[in-house]
C-alpha cells in the first residue's frame, strides 16, 4: 500500500519541481531584464490650459450722440425710443418687442456655447479634439537618435505652446532622419469629446511610462530632472552574461520612440504598414501648429548609458508593432 502511493505521488513530485525551475528561471531572467528599462520623457500642455488667450472684445456700445440713454447698455436702448419706451400707447408694446430681442440673443448664445467648450479665459476650443500615438521600433544602431532627444529634453521649453510645438517637430524630424534604421512601426489616432480627450492621452501615456523601471531624463512642463551619475542604469547580468549585449559586447538591439499628441480638430493617422505609411504618419503628426497642439508626450526606451532593449523585450513590451 505505502509503495503504491510512493509510485502514483513520484510523477507528480516531478511535474512539480520542473514547474517550479521553471518559474524561477523565467521570473530571474525577468528581474533582470527589468533592472536595465530605463526611459526618456519631454512633454507638457494641458486640456484646460491653452498656450494662447485670447481676450473677447467688449460688448457694450454707448450711442454717439448722447442721446436718451446715457451709457448705452446692450445696444438696444436706441431702438426703444422709436417704439415709445417710456410714452403712452407705446409702452407695453415695446417691452414685449424687447423681451422677444432678449430670448433670441439667449438662445443663439446658447446654441454658439453648444458647438464649442471654454478653456481657459476667453479661449474656445472645438468640443471635437484627436489623440494620437505613433510609435517605432529603430535599430540600436541608431544610437545618434538618442543623443538627440537626450539634448532636446534639457534644452527645450516645455512650459509654452511654442516650445511643445518645437519638441513635436524635433522629434519627428530626428525620427524621419533615420530611415535606414526603422524596423518596426505602429500608430493610432482617434477623434473624442474634449471631456474624454485627457483621459485618452494619460491613458496612452501611463501605458508607456509603466513599461519604464526609472525615467532617468525628464523634461515635463519644463520642470527637469535627471538621474546621477551613481544612477546611471548598468548592464544587466544574468547568470554572469549580459542582458541585450552580443559577445562582442555591441549595444542593445533596438531603441523605440513613442510620441502622443492631443491636439485641436481632426487627426487622422494611417495604418503603418510599410516605411512610406510611417513616412507620412510622422509628417502628420509633427505638423500639428502650436495654436492646435494641446498636449505632447515623447517618450523613449533605453535613454541610460549602458542599458539595453533587446528581442524578447520588444516582443513583451511592443507586441502590437509591425514590422516595416
Amino acid at each position: 500500500m505505502y509503495k503504491q502511493l510512493i509510485s502514483r505521488i513520484k510523477p507528480l513530485l516531478k511535474s512539480l519541481f520542473a514547474i517550479g525551475l521553471v518559474l524561477t528561471l523565467a521570473l530571474g531572467n525577468a528581474d533582470g531584464a527589468l533592472a536595465a528599462r530605463s526611459g526618456g520623457r519631454i512633454g507638457g500642455g494641458s486640456f484646460r490650459s491653452p498656450g494662447r488667450s485670447y481676450s473677447s472684445p467688449s460688448r457694450t456700445y454707448a450711442p454717439s450722440g448722447g442721446g436718451y440713454y446715457p451709457g448705452g447698455g446692450f445696444g438696444f436702448p436706441f431702438l426703444l425710443p422709436f417704439f415709445g419706451f417710456g410714452g403712452g400707447f407705446g409702452g407695453l408694446f415695446s417691452i414685449l418687442i424687447f423681451i422677444s430681442i432678449a430670448n433670441f440673443l439667449v438662445q443663439s448664445f446658447r446654441r454658439a456655447g453648444g458647438e464649442t467648450n471654454e478653456v481657459g479665459g476667453g479661449y474656445n476650443v472645438p468640443t471635437t479634439v484627436s489623440v494620437a500615438r505613433l510609435q517605432v521600433g529603430l535599430l540600436a544602431e541608431a544610437r545618434g537618435l538618442q543623443s538627440e532627444l537626450d539634448s532636446l529634453a534639457k534644452t527645450a521649453n516645455t512650459d509654452t505652446a511654442t516650445g511643445r510645438a518645437q519638441v513635436l517637430q524635433e522629434s519627428t524630424l530626428a525620427l524621419l532622419r533615420h530611415p535606414e534604421y526603422w524596423v518596426y512601426a505602429g500608430a493610432e489616432s482617434q477623434q473624442t469629446r474634449l471631456e474624454a480627450a485627457e483621459a485618452k492621452f494619460n491613458q496612452f501615456s501611463l501605458a508607456e511610462r509603466s513599461k519604464f523601471t526609472e525615467e532617468t531624463l525628464s523634461n515635463f512642463n519644463n520642470q527637469l530632472r535627471q538621474a546621477g551619475s551613481n544612477q546611471v542604469l548598468p548592464n544587466a547580468q544574468v547568470n554572469g552574461e549580459l542582458v541585450g549585449s552580443d559577445l562582442n559586447g555591441a549595444p542593445g538591439e533596438y531603441i523605440v520612440v513613442t510620441v502622443i499628441v492631443g491636439t485641436q480638430g481632426k487627426l487622422q493617422l494611417p495604418t503603418v504598414k510599410n516605411s512610406d505609411d510611417l513616412r507620412q504618419a510622422l509628417r502628420q503628426i509633427g505638423g500639428v501648429s502650436s495654436e492646435q497642439l494641446l498636449a505632447v508626450e515623447v517618450l523613449w526606451t533605453p535613454q541610460a548609458n549602458g542599458d539595453t532593449l533587446t528581442a524578447d523585450d520588444m516582443l513583451a513590451g511592443y507586441p502590437d508593432l509591425r514590422s516595416i
